[in-house]
């Protein structure tokens, strides 16, 4: 079930539509990455709503007014023809996303034990910190639980750069685990 999308796009003040649109716009990438599927799809549906309306009020502060689209008479309606197909060509592809079986489901023991096997098993001991994201999000590890990982006492995971780095706290926790 997805989110309800707030108040139609039509009855939002000019101010409230750009400001919106910008919000809908600067957590696209955040969305993306780290949204659930339902998350992705109602935040789709409300950005292209968005944005439909923005260019129905403001069509030539966009590339459809303003010379990328046609400009000859009757082009209007080739015009929305268009914006049409590629809203549908955005929502079939949300329609083919499989869900990614859940990795944690068939994990013994421990699920924080089972991430930091991840990354120990990884080359050099490290992971990208969205793929380490992702596996705790897999194992059904909270993000204020995987914050402690970084944050405890002794630290099971490191940060260097963009990547996430096993401790020596963190494999002795395995090895510990293990016996």
């Amino acid at each position: 079930m997805t989110a309800p999308l707030g108040r139609p796009a039509r009855v939002l003040t000019d101010e409230e539509l750009e400001h919106q649109g910008t919000q809908a716009h600067a957590t696209r990438n955040w969305v993306f990455l780290h949204g659930t599927a339902a998350q992705f799809a109602t935040h789709t549906a409300r950005m292209l709503e968005l944005e439909q309306e923005y260019i129905r009020r403001f069509p030539k502060r966009t590339w459809q007014g303003s010379g990328g689209a046609p400009a000859a008479a009757g082009d209007e309606v080739e015009q929305m023809k268009a914006a049409i197909a590629g809203i549908v060509v955005q929502l079939q592809a949300l329609l083919e996303i499989t869900p990614a079986e859940p990795a944690g489901g068939d994990v013994p023991g421990d699920p924080v034990d089972a991430l930091l096997r991840r990354v120990a098993e990884a080359p050099g001991g490290r992971m990208h910190k969205l793929v380490v994201h992702q596996a705790a999000r897999e194992l059904g590890i909270s993000r204020e639980k995987l914050a402690e990982l970084y944050k405890g006492d002794p630290r099971l995971l490191d940060t260097e750069k963009g990547d996430r780095v096993i401790t020596e706290a963190g494999k002795a926790r395995i090895a510990a685990a293990a016996q």
